[in-house]
């Protein structure tokens, strides 16, 4: 099986020292506006990010790209257009819930 590197990112943000819902908050902010195709990369220290991240992209309907191979924990994600908006407060429930 070959691995291929995660596209070059056009946003990255940093969730360095961060639970996983601070990091949903910092990362639902940053790519607000975002337009559709954005690579994101993520760098997350909480050893939920590898469970958190893929699935926040499942429920928003975000493409998770995966972990980004080196030397920090990062993982990387494309914006998708038709995503589902989350609350701005409360990046783990989709707007209108």
């Amino acid at each position: 099986m070959t691995l291929h590197p995660a596209p070059a990112p056009d946003l990255t943000v940093d969730g360095t020292g961060l639970l996983c819902v601070t990091l949903l908050l910092k990362l639902r902010a940053a790519i607000d506006g975002a337009p559709p195709g954005t690579v994101v990369h993520v760098i997350a220290t909480d050893p939920a990010a590898p469970l958190d991240l893929p699935a926040w992209c499942h429920m928003t309907g975000h493409d998770y790209l995966g972990p980004v191979p080196g030397d920090h924990p990062v993982y990387a994600l494309r914006l998708a257009a038709g995503a589902r908006l989350t609350r701005p407060d409360a990046p783990w429930h989709t707007a209108g819930h």
